[in-house]
């Protein structure tokens, strides 16, 4: 049995944990082939995820868009791009389709299956919009929304509840009180096609870095980077203190 039959001999449980039942089953199929493993199996299938998780990336952005235009009435266009920034990320991603339990199904190259660092976070994120763009091709907006809110709409709740910290704002603040200067932000690498790169910032002060982050765009990497930054100062502190 090659890889493609075991993975659809495995359809009833993927179908089971995402509740929704594939019309056609190349879309169940092709969500979970990754570059490395197209490029090593070429026998095998003819194109692997990227175009599809570019396609989920944008449908996904238009559902949480949707549903926070509808829940939060009174709120700005700055506060709910920067909720929006948050729910889409990465990090957010990789939350759900841990919480689906379907990492287990991805088909790698033999390089990159043993890839337990910051690249399998971005691959398992592209996968959550793979699945996304594929149940939207398949059953179309309304299956694809139905989906996204009916496994993550208690976490998106959560955030829309909780307020979100700005961590570059907080870490310019103390950085100036305590330095009388700004932090800087140091891209170290950007990896990815040019529709889902991912970005690794570092952010200094007074030439020594202080943290460092990850993310779809250099302003969520930045992000990232102060929260690191801003959590370890206040881990230090707490340490001095005890």
């Amino acid at each position: 049995m090659n890889p493609l039959e075991a993975l659809l001999s495995h359809a009833p449980e993927i179908e089971d944990s995402l509740g929704y039942s594939f019309s056609k089953k190349e879309y169940l199929i092709l969500p979970f082939v990754h570059r490395s493993f197209f490029n090593e199996n070429r026998e095998l299938v003819t194109e692997h995820n990227e175009r599809l998780e570019f396609l989920g990336d944008s449908v996904l952005g238009l559902i949480i868009s949707s549903y926070l235009y509808n829940h939060l009435p009174t709120e700005s266009e700055g506060h709910l791009s920067h909720l929006r920034a948050h729910l889409v990320g990465a990090e957010s991603c990789v939350k759900y389709i841990r919480q689906l339990g379907l990492e287990q199904y991805l088909m790698l190259g033999k390089g990159e299956a043993v890839n337990v660092g910051r690249g399998r976070e971005r691959i398992l994120a592209d996968l959550l919009e793979a699945i996304i763009g594929a149940i939207y091709l398949d059953g179309g907006i309304e299956a694809a929304q139905k989906f996204v809110l009916s496994h993550f709409s208690s976490f998106i709740d959560e955030a829309m509840a909780t307020p979100l910290r700005n961590w570059k704002a907080e870490l310019q603040d103390y950085s100036q009180k305590k330095f009388q200067k700004p932090p800087e932000y140091r891209i170290l690498s950007e990896e990815g096609p040019a529709h889902s790169k991912t970005f690794l910032v570092a952010v200094v002060i007074e030439g020594i870095e202080v943290g460092q982050g990850e993310g779809a765009s250099k302003k969520q990497a930045e992000q990232s980077a102060a929260e690191d930054a801003l959590s370890r100062m206040e881990k230090e502190e707490s340490d001095e203190q005890n």
